[in-house]
Protein backbone atom coordinates (compact mmCIF):
# COMPACT_ATOMS: atom_id res chain seq x y z
CA UNK A 1 0.00 0.00 0.00
CA UNK A 2 1.38 3.49 -0.86
CA UNK A 3 1.88 5.49 2.31
CA UNK A 4 -0.10 8.83 2.89
CA UNK A 5 2.99 11.18 1.76
CA UNK A 6 1.84 14.35 3.40
CA UNK A 7 2.26 12.41 7.22
CA UNK A 8 5.28 9.87 5.71
CA UNK A 9 8.74 11.20 5.75
CA UNK A 10 10.29 8.00 4.33
CA UNK A 11 7.80 8.78 1.32
CA UNK A 12 9.07 12.15 0.86
CA UNK A 13 12.81 11.41 1.26
CA UNK A 14 14.53 12.01 -2.16
CA UNK A 15 18.32 11.76 -0.91
CA UNK A 16 20.82 10.49 -3.38
CA UNK A 17 22.03 7.69 -1.42
CA UNK A 18 21.24 5.95 1.07
CA UNK A 19 17.69 5.96 -1.09
CA UNK A 20 14.30 5.46 -0.22
CA UNK A 21 12.96 1.94 -0.21
CA UNK A 22 9.22 0.96 -0.62
CA UNK A 23 7.13 1.33 2.16
CA UNK A 24 5.92 -2.79 1.95
CA UNK A 25 9.78 -3.55 2.54
CA UNK A 26 10.38 -1.56 5.02
CA UNK A 27 7.48 -3.21 6.70
CA UNK A 28 9.01 -6.52 6.36
CA UNK A 29 12.26 -5.27 7.52
CA UNK A 30 10.93 -4.04 10.61
CA UNK A 31 9.08 -7.33 10.90
CA UNK A 32 12.62 -9.38 10.80
CA UNK A 33 14.41 -7.42 12.71
CA UNK A 34 12.00 -8.52 15.56
CA UNK A 35 11.56 -12.05 14.18
CA UNK A 36 11.85 -13.65 10.86
CA UNK A 37 8.23 -15.45 10.47
CA UNK A 38 9.79 -18.58 9.09
CA UNK A 39 12.08 -19.04 11.56
CA UNK A 40 11.14 -17.05 15.01
CA UNK A 41 14.54 -15.11 15.34
CA UNK A 42 15.61 -11.61 15.12
CA UNK A 43 17.46 -11.18 11.55
CA UNK A 44 20.20 -9.96 13.24
CA UNK A 45 21.29 -13.03 14.96
CA UNK A 46 20.29 -15.32 12.51
CA UNK A 47 24.00 -17.31 11.22
CA UNK A 48 24.72 -16.77 7.96
CA UNK A 49 25.80 -20.77 8.03
CA UNK A 50 22.23 -21.32 8.66
CA UNK A 51 19.98 -23.58 5.76
CA UNK A 52 17.66 -20.37 5.86
CA UNK A 53 20.17 -17.86 4.96
CA UNK A 54 21.56 -20.33 2.27
CA UNK A 55 18.02 -20.45 0.98
CA UNK A 56 17.33 -16.81 1.39
CA UNK A 57 20.51 -16.30 -1.53
CA UNK A 58 19.40 -19.22 -3.52
CA UNK A 59 15.76 -17.42 -3.92
CA UNK A 60 17.46 -14.21 -4.25
CA UNK A 61 19.87 -14.86 -7.20
CA UNK A 62 16.61 -16.80 -8.80
CA UNK A 63 14.64 -13.79 -8.93
CA UNK A 64 17.74 -11.41 -10.08
CA UNK A 65 17.99 -14.07 -12.64
CA UNK A 66 14.04 -13.95 -13.57
CA UNK A 67 13.81 -10.39 -13.22
CA UNK A 68 17.40 -9.89 -16.21
CA UNK A 69 16.17 -13.09 -18.32
CA UNK A 70 19.98 -13.98 -16.86
CA UNK A 71 21.56 -17.29 -18.45
CA UNK A 72 23.58 -20.21 -16.26
CA UNK A 73 26.77 -18.31 -18.11
CA UNK A 74 26.67 -15.41 -15.83
CA UNK A 75 26.89 -15.66 -12.25
CA UNK A 76 25.54 -13.97 -9.58
CA UNK A 77 27.78 -12.59 -6.33
CA UNK A 78 26.61 -10.86 -3.29
CA UNK A 79 30.08 -9.05 -2.29
CA UNK A 80 30.71 -5.96 0.00
CA UNK A 81 33.02 -3.03 -0.25
CA UNK A 82 30.42 -0.94 -2.27
CA UNK A 83 31.45 0.09 -5.77
CA UNK A 84 34.60 1.22 -4.38
CA UNK A 85 35.77 -2.36 -4.07
CA UNK A 86 35.23 -3.10 -7.49
CA UNK A 87 37.42 -0.39 -8.98
CA UNK A 88 40.34 -2.57 -7.63
CA UNK A 89 39.04 -5.96 -8.14
CA UNK A 90 37.98 -5.19 -12.29
CA UNK A 91 41.76 -4.01 -13.34
CA UNK A 92 42.89 -6.66 -10.95
CA UNK A 93 41.75 -9.28 -12.49
CA UNK A 94 41.32 -8.30 -16.01
CA UNK A 95 43.94 -5.39 -16.64
CA UNK A 96 47.27 -7.00 -14.28
CA UNK A 97 49.66 -8.40 -16.47
CA UNK A 98 47.71 -8.58 -19.75
CA UNK A 99 49.61 -6.04 -21.62
CA UNK A 100 46.49 -4.27 -22.84
CA UNK A 101 44.75 -0.81 -22.40
CA UNK A 102 41.63 -0.63 -20.73
CA UNK A 103 39.37 2.05 -21.81
CA UNK A 104 37.62 4.23 -19.25
CA UNK A 105 34.84 7.17 -20.15
CA UNK A 106 35.03 9.79 -17.35
CA UNK A 107 31.74 11.33 -17.26
CA UNK A 108 31.28 12.49 -13.87
CA UNK A 109 32.39 11.91 -10.36
CA UNK A 110 31.98 8.42 -9.90
CA UNK A 111 33.62 7.49 -13.22
CA UNK A 112 36.62 9.68 -13.00
CA UNK A 113 36.97 8.06 -8.94
CA UNK A 114 36.87 4.52 -10.59
CA UNK A 115 40.35 5.40 -13.02
CA UNK A 116 43.39 5.90 -10.50
CA UNK A 117 42.75 1.96 -8.58
CA UNK A 118 42.90 0.80 -12.62
CA UNK A 119 45.70 2.84 -13.46
CA UNK A 120 47.56 0.87 -10.40
CA UNK A 121 47.34 -2.45 -12.17
CA UNK A 122 48.28 -1.68 -16.28
CA UNK A 123 48.16 0.83 -18.84
CA UNK A 124 44.57 2.88 -18.79
CA UNK A 125 43.63 5.52 -21.53
CA UNK A 126 40.54 7.93 -20.73
CA UNK A 127 38.24 7.62 -23.74
CA UNK A 128 36.17 10.27 -23.31
CA UNK A 129 36.37 13.16 -20.38
CA UNK A 130 33.50 15.24 -19.75
CA UNK A 131 35.59 17.64 -16.89
CA UNK A 132 35.13 20.61 -19.64
CA UNK A 133 31.47 20.36 -19.91
CA UNK A 134 31.23 20.23 -16.43
CA UNK A 135 30.16 16.40 -16.66
CA UNK A 136 26.70 18.22 -18.29
CA UNK A 137 26.33 15.77 -21.06
CA UNK A 138 27.70 12.66 -22.76
CA UNK A 139 29.37 11.70 -25.29
CA UNK A 140 28.09 11.15 -28.54
CA UNK A 141 28.65 7.92 -31.51
CA UNK A 142 31.38 10.08 -33.46
CA UNK A 143 33.62 11.31 -30.25
CA UNK A 144 34.17 7.65 -28.94
CA UNK A 145 36.73 5.85 -30.94
CA UNK A 146 37.16 2.03 -29.22
CA UNK A 147 40.25 -0.10 -29.59
CA UNK A 148 39.39 -3.08 -31.24
CA UNK A 149 42.43 -4.55 -28.54
CA UNK A 150 41.66 -2.99 -25.21
CA UNK A 151 41.34 -5.22 -22.18
CA UNK A 152 38.19 -3.85 -21.27
CA UNK A 153 35.53 -0.54 -21.79
CA UNK A 154 34.77 0.56 -18.17
CA UNK A 155 31.86 3.28 -17.94
CA UNK A 156 29.30 4.08 -15.41
CA UNK A 157 25.36 4.00 -16.37
CA UNK A 158 24.03 6.31 -14.56
CA UNK A 159 26.09 9.57 -12.90
CA UNK A 160 24.61 10.35 -9.23
CA UNK A 161 26.09 13.69 -8.59
CA UNK A 162 25.49 15.17 -12.00
CA UNK A 163 22.53 13.41 -13.38
CA UNK A 164 23.92 12.02 -16.16
CA UNK A 165 22.68 8.53 -17.56
CA UNK A 166 23.24 6.55 -20.64
CA UNK A 167 19.90 5.16 -22.51
CA UNK A 168 22.16 3.04 -24.53
CA UNK A 169 24.45 0.39 -24.17
CA UNK A 170 27.73 1.62 -25.15
CA UNK A 171 31.25 0.29 -26.56
CA UNK A 172 32.31 -2.80 -29.05
CA UNK A 173 30.49 -6.34 -28.65
CA UNK A 174 34.23 -7.76 -29.29
CA UNK A 175 35.81 -5.66 -26.08
CA UNK A 176 34.81 -6.69 -22.70
CA UNK A 177 31.97 -4.39 -21.50
CA UNK A 178 32.28 -3.27 -17.76
CA UNK A 179 29.55 -1.40 -15.99
CA UNK A 180 28.97 0.05 -13.11
CA UNK A 181 24.88 -0.06 -12.33
CA UNK A 182 25.35 1.25 -8.85
CA UNK A 183 22.47 3.88 -8.94
CA UNK A 184 20.09 2.42 -11.52
CA UNK A 185 20.54 -1.37 -11.71
CA UNK A 186 16.64 -3.06 -11.95
CA UNK A 187 15.36 0.38 -12.64
CA UNK A 188 14.98 -0.60 -16.23
CA UNK A 189 15.45 -3.95 -18.70
CA UNK A 190 19.21 -4.34 -20.53
CA UNK A 191 20.35 -7.06 -22.08
CA UNK A 192 22.55 -8.50 -19.78
CA UNK A 193 24.77 -10.69 -22.64
CA UNK A 194 25.99 -7.22 -23.69
CA UNK A 195 28.01 -7.42 -20.91
CA UNK A 196 30.58 -9.25 -19.32
CA UNK A 197 30.61 -7.90 -15.63
CA UNK A 198 27.94 -5.84 -14.08
CA UNK A 199 28.44 -4.48 -10.61
CA UNK A 200 25.75 -2.45 -8.26
CA UNK A 201 26.45 -1.58 -4.55
CA UNK A 202 22.88 -1.62 -2.50
CA UNK A 203 22.13 2.10 -1.04
CA UNK A 204 20.29 3.37 -4.41
CA UNK A 205 17.33 0.73 -5.99
CA UNK A 206 18.53 -2.01 -4.05
CA UNK A 207 18.75 -1.64 -0.43
CA UNK A 208 20.68 -0.25 2.24
CA UNK A 209 24.63 -0.06 2.21
CA UNK A 210 26.57 -3.31 2.64
CA UNK A 211 26.21 -5.66 -0.06
CA UNK A 212 27.66 -5.01 -3.89
CA UNK A 213 25.89 -7.10 -6.50
CA UNK A 214 28.37 -8.35 -9.28
CA UNK A 215 27.18 -10.31 -12.78
CA UNK A 216 29.63 -11.75 -13.96
CA UNK A 217 30.43 -13.74 -17.36
CA UNK A 218 31.43 -17.06 -15.77
CA UNK A 219 34.42 -17.05 -18.79
CA UNK A 220 35.93 -14.00 -17.48
CA UNK A 221 37.10 -16.89 -14.53
CA UNK A 222 38.83 -18.86 -16.84
CA UNK A 223 42.17 -17.32 -16.70
CA UNK A 224 43.20 -15.14 -13.54
CA UNK A 225 46.15 -13.67 -13.06
CA UNK A 226 47.72 -15.35 -9.87
CA UNK A 227 49.34 -14.16 -6.26
CA UNK A 228 45.51 -12.23 -5.82
CA UNK A 229 44.43 -11.75 -2.34
CA UNK A 230 41.19 -14.95 -1.94
CA UNK A 231 39.11 -12.14 -0.93
CA UNK A 232 39.60 -10.24 -3.98
CA UNK A 233 39.62 -13.12 -6.23
CA UNK A 234 36.35 -13.50 -7.26
CA UNK A 235 36.32 -17.39 -7.72
CA UNK A 236 36.78 -17.72 -4.27
CA UNK A 237 33.31 -15.92 -3.41
CA UNK A 238 31.43 -18.06 -6.34
CA UNK A 239 32.95 -21.27 -4.59
CA UNK A 240 31.78 -19.97 -1.30
CA UNK A 241 28.40 -19.37 -2.74
CA UNK A 242 29.26 -15.55 -1.90
CA UNK A 243 29.69 -16.73 2.08
CA UNK A 244 33.35 -16.28 1.72
CA UNK A 245 33.53 -14.43 4.97
CA UNK A 246 30.69 -13.03 7.23
CA UNK A 247 28.03 -11.23 5.02
CA UNK A 248 25.67 -8.42 5.86
CA UNK A 249 22.72 -10.78 6.07
CA UNK A 250 20.08 -8.05 7.05
CA UNK A 251 21.23 -5.79 3.98
CA UNK A 252 20.73 -9.18 1.85
CA UNK A 253 17.15 -9.78 3.53
CA UNK A 254 16.39 -6.17 2.43
CA UNK A 255 17.67 -6.92 -1.42
CA UNK A 256 15.23 -9.90 -1.39
CA UNK A 257 12.06 -8.21 -0.04
CA UNK A 258 13.10 -5.50 -3.01
CA UNK A 259 13.39 -8.39 -5.90
CA UNK A 260 10.44 -9.78 -4.93
CA UNK A 261 8.06 -6.36 -4.77
CA UNK A 262 9.70 -5.56 -8.30
CA UNK A 263 8.57 -9.08 -9.15
CA UNK A 264 4.88 -9.29 -7.43
CA UNK A 265 3.87 -5.25 -7.08
CA UNK A 266 5.29 -4.22 -10.03
CA UNK A 267 5.44 -6.65 -12.65
CA UNK A 268 8.83 -6.34 -13.66
CA UNK A 269 11.39 -4.36 -14.96
CA UNK A 270 9.59 -3.31 -17.92
CA UNK A 271 6.79 -1.80 -15.96
CA UNK A 272 9.31 -0.38 -13.61
CA UNK A 273 11.08 1.59 -15.98
CA UNK A 274 7.79 3.65 -17.15
CA UNK A 275 6.79 4.31 -13.22
CA UNK A 276 10.51 6.16 -13.61
CA UNK A 277 10.07 7.56 -16.91
CA UNK A 278 6.83 8.79 -15.76
CA UNK A 279 8.61 10.22 -12.14
CA UNK A 280 11.36 11.98 -14.59
CA UNK A 281 9.14 13.68 -16.82
CA UNK A 282 6.91 14.97 -13.92
CA UNK A 283 9.87 17.04 -12.74
CA UNK A 284 11.78 17.91 -15.81
CA UNK A 285 8.48 19.48 -16.85
CA UNK A 286 8.63 21.81 -13.73
CA UNK A 287 11.99 22.74 -14.29
CA UNK A 288 11.68 23.56 -18.41
CA UNK A 289 8.41 25.39 -17.13
CA UNK A 290 9.95 27.95 -14.98
CA UNK A 291 13.22 28.38 -16.65
CA UNK A 292 13.71 31.88 -14.93
CA UNK A 293 13.89 30.07 -11.66
CA UNK A 294 15.28 26.47 -12.09
CA UNK A 295 18.16 25.37 -14.65
CA UNK A 296 18.46 22.00 -15.25
CA UNK A 297 22.53 20.51 -14.78
CA UNK A 298 22.44 17.84 -17.53
CA UNK A 299 21.80 18.06 -21.08
CA UNK A 300 18.12 17.09 -22.12
CA UNK A 301 19.48 14.01 -24.09
CA UNK A 302 21.27 13.21 -21.63
CA UNK A 303 18.65 13.64 -18.02
CA UNK A 304 18.81 11.22 -15.59
CA UNK A 305 16.21 9.14 -14.80
CA UNK A 306 16.89 8.36 -11.15
CA UNK A 307 18.99 11.56 -10.10
CA UNK A 308 17.24 15.21 -11.28
CA UNK A 309 19.79 18.03 -10.52
CA UNK A 310 19.33 21.75 -10.99
CA UNK A 311 20.72 25.20 -9.86
CA UNK A 312 18.74 28.49 -9.07
CA UNK A 313 20.07 31.77 -9.61
CA UNK A 314 22.06 32.79 -6.36
CA UNK A 315 22.84 30.22 -3.19
CA UNK A 316 20.34 32.42 -1.43
CA UNK A 317 17.71 31.44 -3.26
CA UNK A 318 18.60 27.73 -3.08
CA UNK A 319 18.44 27.70 0.52
CA UNK A 320 15.25 29.21 0.38
CA UNK A 321 13.98 26.42 -2.09
CA UNK A 322 15.25 23.85 0.40
CA UNK A 323 13.89 25.61 3.39
CA UNK A 324 10.49 25.68 1.33
CA UNK A 325 11.06 22.37 0.21
CA UNK A 326 11.43 21.18 3.93
CA UNK A 327 8.52 22.73 5.41
CA UNK A 328 6.44 20.68 2.94
CA UNK A 329 7.75 17.58 4.12
CA UNK A 330 10.55 17.02 1.95
CA UNK A 331 13.80 15.93 2.53
CA UNK A 332 17.30 15.16 1.24
CA UNK A 333 17.04 17.77 -2.05
CA UNK A 334 20.42 19.14 -0.89
CA UNK A 335 23.43 18.60 -3.92
CA UNK A 336 26.09 16.63 -3.81
CA UNK A 337 29.22 18.44 -1.73
CA UNK A 338 30.83 17.96 -4.85
CA UNK A 339 28.37 20.07 -7.37
CA UNK A 340 26.05 21.80 -5.12
CA UNK A 341 22.62 23.09 -6.43
CA UNK A 342 19.81 20.84 -5.04
CA UNK A 343 19.52 16.88 -6.44
CA UNK A 344 16.24 14.88 -6.27
CA UNK A 345 16.63 11.42 -6.28
CA UNK A 346 13.81 9.24 -7.38
CA UNK A 347 15.05 5.60 -7.52
CA UNK A 348 12.87 3.04 -7.60
CA UNK A 349 11.30 2.56 -3.85
CA UNK A 350 10.08 6.27 -3.98
CA UNK A 351 6.33 6.40 -5.23
CA UNK A 352 4.84 8.62 -8.16
CA UNK A 353 2.76 10.74 -5.34
CA UNK A 354 5.96 11.53 -3.80
CA UNK A 355 7.63 12.64 -7.13
CA UNK A 356 4.03 14.88 -7.91
CA UNK A 357 4.36 16.06 -4.45
CA UNK A 358 8.00 17.43 -4.94
CA UNK A 359 6.69 19.32 -8.01
CA UNK A 360 3.75 20.82 -6.65
CA UNK A 361 5.77 22.41 -3.85
CA UNK A 362 8.28 23.57 -6.70
CA UNK A 363 5.64 25.06 -8.87
CA UNK A 364 4.64 26.92 -5.94
CA UNK A 365 8.09 28.24 -4.77
CA UNK A 366 8.61 29.53 -8.61
CA UNK A 367 4.69 31.32 -8.58
CA UNK A 368 5.60 32.41 -4.92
Amino acid sequence: MTPDVTLDPNALNFSGGPGALPAVVLAATQQAIHAVPEVGLSILGISHRSDWFAELLATTERDIRTLLNLPDSYAVLFLQGGATLQFSMIPMLLLRGSGRVAEYLRTGYWSAKSIPPAQLEGAVRVLWDGEASGFRRLPTADELHYAPDAAYLHYVSNETVEGVQFHQCVGRDEVRRICDMSSDFLSRPFDPERFDLVYAHAQKNLGPAGVTLVVIRRSLLDQVPPDLPEILDYRAHLRAHSIYNTPPVLAIYVVAQVVRWLLEDIGGLAAMDALNQRKAATLYRVIDQYPDVYEGWAAPEHRSLMNVVFRLATAEQEAAFLQHAAAAGCSGLRGHRALGGIRASIYNGLPLASVERLAEVMEAFAGG
